[in-house]
């Protein structure tokens, strides 16, 4: 009875593995069509990634970032 009761939470984990990828396929290809609707409108897309990754860090993270690319600039003549 425990092989089947495993089993059954094995093809219910497994199952809600693959209905989870499909969502992410959908929502990176949705981003996908955002980020080439900002490309045809004239948006440098590589820099609105790099605001993105920006975004997502700890203020203190990007001052520290901000700090050693301006340190790296200023060393090789920027």
């Amino acid at each position: 009875m425990a092989n089947v009761i495993a089993a059954d939470q094995l093809r219910l984990f497994i199952e809600r593995i693959e209905r989870l990828e499909e969502e992410k396929n959908g929502i990176s290809s949705d981003m996908r069509d955002v980020y080439l609707e900002a490309k045809s409108q004239g948006f440098d897309t590589k820099t609105m990634r790099s605001v993105i990754r920006l975004r997502k860090m700890e203020k203190d993270a990007r001052d520290e970032t901000d700090a050693l690319l301006e340190t790296y600039r200023c060393a090789l003549g920027l």
